[in-house]
């Protein structure tokens, strides 16, 4: 490592910490030569793959529309910030574990679907009918259908008043 303030060559490390994230390491350091001390940042780079948009284009990912995309999709659901970034990281996960240089967003929605499946149905709905351009309203009877057959009483709330009418209808 150079020295900023004298350019020489050799530095030595005198105090190395990890960040509350475990991401970087912060390492304090010293110049041999002119004594000056100053702070580096040392952080894992994993290359993610580019993402193929549907009209061909490529573009490198970014992690700021993928949270972009979650925070439209659960805008106003019973969801919380430390979830919604689990999702996020558990989709970053995925993206580096396909060890593929290049990827279709296509794969990527499916990704993100996956998680939004888990965390809210109404969320995963609304991502669904941008994602798979949902038409009319027969695309969105059938995506909650296939929602409903493949995931009967997985804990999601019941909708408001759902509870009531079970219980009115026991009672006649």
């Amino acid at each position: 490592m150079h020295c900023p303030f004298c350019q020489h060559h050799d530095t030595r490390v005198i105090d190395s910490r990890v960040s509350d994230d475990g991401a970087t390491i912060r390492r304090r350091r010293v110049c041999e030569a002119c004594g000056e001390r100053f702070s580096t940042l040392e952080t894992i780079e994993l290359k993610l793959p580019v993402i193929i948009k549907g009209d061909g284009r490529r573009e490198a990912f970014d992690a700021r529309k993928l949270r972009a995309g979650f925070d439209r999709a659960l805008q106003k659901r019973p969801v919380s910030e430390e979830q919604i970034e689990a999702a996020v990281r558990a989709v970053v996960h995925q993206l580096r574990m396909t060890a593929e240089r290049e990827l279709a967003s296509r794969r990527v929605g499916e990704f993100v679907m996956a998680e939004l499946r888990k965390l809210d149905h109404v969320g995963y709905v609304r991502f669904a009918s941008v994602y798979r351009s949902f038409s009319d309203v027969a695309d969105f009877r059938e995506e909650l259908d296939r929602l409903e057959r493949d995931a009967p009483g997985d804990g999601q709330l019941p909708l408001l008043g759902e509870d009531d009418l079970r219980t009115d209808k026991k009672k006649r």
